[in-house]
C-alpha cells in the first residue's frame, strides 16, 4: 500500500472514532443544533478528503514560491478576526464564511511552518562546506523569532493562549530541525525564563487561574479546577474496557465541559477504557512515525524541514491535548487532531497530511 493512502486509512479511522465519540456524548441534548453536531462533523471528514487529495497531488514546491502570499494572507486574516470576528465564550476567534466559521489560527500554524522552512532552507543562509550550524545569531535566531512573533501575538490577542503556545513550539521545533547552534538555543531559553515574570502580568485572569489549577486543581474545584477534575473522574471511571458506548456518565450527564472538543479523549476513555484509550494512542502513534519516514527519506532540503515542522505540530498538539487531559498539562485549549469538533482543525489537519503525501511522491524528483 502506498504511503499516501495509508496516512488516509489511519486519518480516516481516527475521524469515524470521532464520529461515534461525539453522537455519543450529543446524542441525548436538549438542543437541536447540539445533537445534530456529529453530521456536520462527517461533512468535514467528507471535505477535509477532498483538501487531502488535492493537496497531495500539488507540487510540494509550490510553497516555496507561494510562501509571502500565504504569510501575509494569514496576518491578514489575523487582523480580521481582531476586528470583524464572532465572539463565543468571551473569545473572538471565528471569521463567519458564508455557511460556516473558520479560525484563521489554524491556517497560521501551517502558514508558520511553511515560511520557517523556506527561511531555514535558503543556500545563502548557511555555507555548502561547514553545513547549517553556523547559523549566526541575527539569522538564525533573532529574525525568524520576529516572523514567528507577528502571528503568534495577534493570536495571544483573541485571547487564544493555546494555539499562540503551540505556534512558539512549533518555531522551538523548526529553529532545532534547522541545527541552529546549540549556544544560541540556550541563550534563547534562559531569556525567555527571565522573562516570564513579566509574561505572566500579561495574562488574562482566567489564563492565570488555569496555570494555578495546573499545579493544584483542588485549589478551585468548583471554578477554574472543575473541568480537569471531572475530565480525570471520566478517565478513571472508564477503567480497562470502558462503560461502553453511550454509557459514559461524565459525558452523558453533562458533568464534563467540552467533552466534544478540547476533551473528547477524556469522553473517549470513559466509553472505552484503558484498552480503547491504547488502541487510539497506538492510531496516533503510527501516524505520527509514517510522517516522520517520509521526512527522514526525504533529500530535498526544504521538502525534509517541512516534513518535519509538520510532523512536530502534529505529535506537540495530541501530546498537548492528552496530557491536558489527565492533569499532566494546563488546560490550554489545544483540540485532538482528528478526533476533536471543529471544522478549521479538521481540516487544516487533513491539508497537513497531503502535503506530506506529496512529499513522499515527489521524493525522487528534487
Amino acid at each position: 500500500m502506498s504511503t499516501q493512502y495509508k496516512i488516509l486509512l489511519i486519518a480516516l479511522a481516527i475521524a469515524i472514532i470521532s464520529v461515534l465519540t461525539i453522537y455519543s456524548t450529543t446524542f441525548d441534548r436538549d438542543n437541536s443544533l447540539e445533537r445534530g453536531i456529529y453530521k456536520r462533523q462527517i461533512i468535514w471528514i467528507f471535505i477535509g478528503m477532498l483538501f487531502y487529495f488535492l493537496f497531495s497531488n500539488i507540487a510540494y514546491r509550490r510553497f516555496w514560491d507561494w510562501v509571502y502570499p500565504i504569510y501575509f494572507a494569514v496576518i491578514l486574516l489575523l487582523l480580521f478576526v481582531l476586528v470583524l470576528g464572532a465572539v463565543r465564550m468571551g473569545a473572538q476567534r471565528w471569521l463567519k464564511l458564508v455557511w460556516l466559521n473558520f479560525q484563521p489560527s489554524e491556517l497560521a500554524k501551517l502558514a508558520v511552518i511553511i515560511f520557517l522552512a523556506r527561511y531555514f532552507s535558503q543556500r545563502s543562509l548557511y555555507s555548502v562546506w561547514t553545513g547549517p550550524n553556523y547559523f549566526g545569531i541575527t539569522r538564525g535566531l533573532i529574525i525568524p523569532f520576529f516572523v514567528t512573533a507577528v502571528p503568534m501575538l495577534l493570536i495571544l490577542k483573541q485571547p487564544d493562549l493555546g494555539s499562540a503556545l503551540l505556534v512558539f513550539f512549533v518555531f522551538m521545533c523548526m529553529i532545532y530541525l534547522a541545527r541552529v547552534s546549540m549556544k544560541y538555543l540556550v541563550i534563547f531559553v534562559m531569556f525567555l525564563l527571565a522573562c516570564l515574570p513579566a509574561f505572566w502580568h500579561i495574562l488574562k485572569d482566567y489564563q492565570k487561574d488555569r496555570l494555578l489549577v495546573f499545579l493544584n486543581p483542588n485549589i478551585d474545584p468548583l471554578g477554574a479546577g472543575y473541568t480537569v477534575i471531572q475530565s480525570k473522574i471520566a478517565v478513571g471511571s472508564g477503567g480497562l474496557f470502558g462503560r461502553g458506548w453511550l454509557s459514559g456518565t461524565q459525558s452523558q450527564l453533562h458533568f464534563l465541559p467540552e467533552s466534544h472538543t478540547d476533551f473528547i479523549f477524556s469522553s473517549f476513555t470513559e466509553e472505552w477504557g484503558f484498552f480503547g484509550a491504547c488502541a487510539l494512542l497506538f492510531l496516533y502513534v503510527y501516524l505520527i512515525k509514517t510522517c516522520l519516514d517520509i521526512a527522514q527519506k526525504e533529500n530535498d532540503r526544504f521538502g525534509r524541514l517541512l516534513a518535519f515542522g509538520i510532523t512536530s505540530f502534529l505529535a506537540i498538539q495530541i501530546f498537548v491535548n492528552v496530557a491536558m487531559t489527565v492533569g499532566l498539562a494546563p488546560v490550554v485549549g489545544i483540540p485532538l487532531p482528528l478526533m476533536s469538533y471543529g471544522g478549521s482543525s479538521l481540516l487544516m489537519t487533513f491539508i497537513s497530511l497531503g502535503i506530506l503525501a506529496n512529499i513522499d511522491k515527489n521524493r525522487s524528483v528534487f
